[in-house]
């Protein structure tokens, strides 16, 4: 893996070769012409994780390069500063670092750091070490705490330390709206809040006008789209399989007033078993699959893509909103939806600049309802 190398003024060069590598990887396709939204050029990312290199009486932040021509062998990169990283992890890197030279409590046996931040400056440090954690460290972590003004997790074998909480609060401004999401450490969200407002906007956009119907949401996490989306629909019913996001979803919608959506812990899969009879219990029953009128899927998966079965599946709806962070597989995945539906919007957020990842957005609709309209 190559660590970005962030050149400000090089930002519009490299956005349109991003542009111009979707064109040409779509054309296929025929979509409309690309939505193009830019990130900040540097400090965007509220998430990041570091190695702690240690070297005689020093210790540094470390990433990797890999070398192409052979894997195995990887080159210690020093980083004093990131400038992919948010302005406040920047801010906390040397500090805490200091503190570590200055505590052999804290420095002994630190292997990673890993940060979690909001665009308000919140921030969640988790200490990942290779020994165990006794109440000295912890006296030591909690006096670190009130001088930085964060809160810091302890993890080592077995062992997870909380000291204050295990999330932030961030709080997005979506069409002049705020929204507030509990992050949760160790679980997914998006990396960069900024493209993540536009990235919501956009969804809001597309699905607008839909209050008599029902969204169906597929790969949820906590609940991102799902409190963003819910006044678009007269209901919205989202499925997520890991156990710590459902609870942050659950968590997100009190805490946005959201009382039209319910989060149902299940996979893809097991949805799909479950709108055909196939699947039953207790979960099944509370989702109450015949009060709804779905008319619009959004599905935001892994970079694996969906499988065929996934793609019948979602093109039974009227309405389609992809998310992809693998264009590839999205490519894949398109060459089966388009047989039942057109691309009606397809959208590159720039999530990580100065990388080759491009994060997708697509809005497509049934064929047959476009025929009908013509």
């Amino acid at each position: 893996m190559a660590i970005p190398v962030i050149q400000p003024e090089r930002y519009d060069e490299q956005l349109a070769e991003k542009r111009a590598y979707l064109e040409s990887t779509f054309a296929v396709f025929n979509p409309p012409a690309l939505e193009v939204f830019a990130s900040p050029p540097s400090r965007y990312r509220q998430r990041c994780e570091f190695r702690i290199w240690h070297e005689g009486d020093d210790l540094f932040y470390a990433m990797f390069e890999v070398d192409p021509a052979d894997p195995k062998n990887k080159r210690v990169v020093r980083l004093d500063q990131f400038d992919v990283a948010s302005e406040s992890i920047n801010a906390l890197m040397p500090r805490l670092r200091e503190a570590f030279l200055a505590s052999n409590e804290l420095r002994r046996k630190l292997f990673q750091v890993e940060f979690l931040t909001t665009l308000s400056g919140e921030a969640l440090v988790t200490l990942v070490y290779h020994r165990p954690l006794e109440a000295s460290w912890e006296q030591e972590a909690r006096a670190l705490e009130a001088e930085l003004g964060i809160m810091i997790i302890g993890r080592s074998r077995k062992q997870r330390l909380v000291l204050t909480r295990d999330h932030v609060w961030e709080r997005l401004t979506v069409d002049g709206r705020a929204l507030d999401y509990q992050q949760v450490e160790n679980s997914f969200t998006q990396p960069n809040a900024h493209i993540c407002q536009k990235m919501l906007s956009w969804a809001r956009e597309v699905t607008a006008g839909r209050q008599t119907e029902d969204l169906v949401e597929l790969y949820c996490g906590n609940g991102n789209f799902t409190i963003a989306l819910a006044d678009n629909f007269r209901r919205v019913l989202a499925t997520e399989i890991s156990r710590t996001s459902v609870a942050s979803a659950n968590v997100n919608l009190d805490a946005n007033n959201i009382t039209n959506a319910h989060v149902a812990r299940m996979s893809a899969e097991e949805f799909a078993l479950a709108l055909k009879g196939e699947k039953g219990g207790r979960r099944v029953a509370e989702m109450a699959l015949g009060e709804y009128r779905f008319s619009t899927v959004l599905v935001d998966p892994p970079r694996a893509g969906l499988d065929a079965q996934s793609c019948e599946q979602i093109s039974e709806y009227d309405q389609i909103v992809y998310i992809s962070c693998n264009p590839a597989t999205l490519a894949d995945n398109l060459a089966l939806l388009t047989k039942t539906h057109q691309i009606e919007r397809f959208a590159l957020f720039d999530q990580f600049p100065f990388t080759n990842h491009c994060e997708c957005g697509v809005w497509l609709t049934r064929r047959e309802i476009n025929q009908e309209g013509a």
